[in-house]
């Protein structure tokens, strides 16, 4: 079976739902731009998309009738193009490029992009019409559990002490601004129109276990798993260049210009 490689990976900022600076940015325009970017950035591979897959959380309102589509056609592709949004809730975006590359792994493709975009200013986490089924409410209620109770199931299964987490999540933190202020996202940012500030939003910026939020709950009951170890909800966008080696988008093939492969 041949190799899939990601060429190049390219994102939005993110800004923090409901009142960061994309509020008001629709989740098919942000998918579009980092699709537009890696199109500029390699022209030659314009006439070579096969399919664009683009991953939703909750696909609906602004992000419904097909987004990836709509995203497709707003970043410049021909309507020849196809393209299908996926839901696989949190991991919907990396899902999305693994079934790219699955598909050209498989030889039924060559090159593909893939990834994700999400406005949960738009869409808030539940969609905007919760409607959970009865039996489930009544047999199985945790199918509809929320992030922070999952962890907490999480850190009783797994025996994590509060303390390790507390150490890992401070860290995790710290990195992320180290490599912000580093500039380390820089060339992987594409900017997005009418926003006031083109930087990548960092959860807390803090060097304190205090300041990270290791303190904060994640729900109303007592927790080991509290909110600076949780995700937060954010809007924003990343896509990827998939390809297979042999294909040539640069001057030269994608193996002449040493893409990993998956």
């Amino acid at each position: 079976m041949r190799e899939a490689v990601i060429v190049d990976c390219l994102r939005t900022p993110v800004g923090k739902a409901p009142r960061g600076a994309l509020r008001n940015t629709r989740p098919d325009d942000l998918g579009a731009l980092p699709l537009r970017a890696l199109l500029e950035k390699y022209p030659a591979a314009k006439d070579l998309v096969e399919d664009v897959i683009i991953g939703c959380a909750m696909p609906e309102g602004e992000a419904g009738a097909n987004m990836a589509r709509q995203a497709a056609l707003r970043a410049g592709l021909p309507d020849s193009v196809p393209a299908m949004t996926i839901n696989r809730f949190c991991s919907s975006g990396l899902q999305a490029i693994a079934l790219a590359a699955e598909r050209i792994r498989a030889g039924s493709a060559n090159v593909i992009l893939a990834g994700g975009a999400e406005s949960m200013s738009m869409t808030p986490f539940g969609g905007r019409k919760p409607a959970p089924n009865p039996w489930f409410v009544e047999h199985w209620p945790e199918v509809y559990m929320s992030m922070g109770l999952t962890a907490e199931r999480m850190q009783r299964k797994y025996g994590v002490n509060r303390e390790d987490a507390d150490a890992f999540a401070l860290r995790s933190h710290q990195n992320a601004v180290r490599a912000l202020n580093e500039g380390r996202f820089a060339e992987e940012t594409v900017p997005v129109p009418l926003v006031t500030a083109s930087r990548i939003r960092v959860r807390r910026v803090s060097s304190s276990a205090e300041g990270s939020g290791a303190g904060l709950a994640a729900s109303p009951v007592d927790v080991n798993v509290p909110g600076g170890h949780v995700i937060v909800e954010w809007d924003g966008a990343h896509e990827a260049f998939l390809s297979g080696p042999a294909v040539r988008v640069f001057d030269a093939a994608v193996d002449d210009v040493h893409a990993a492969p998956l």
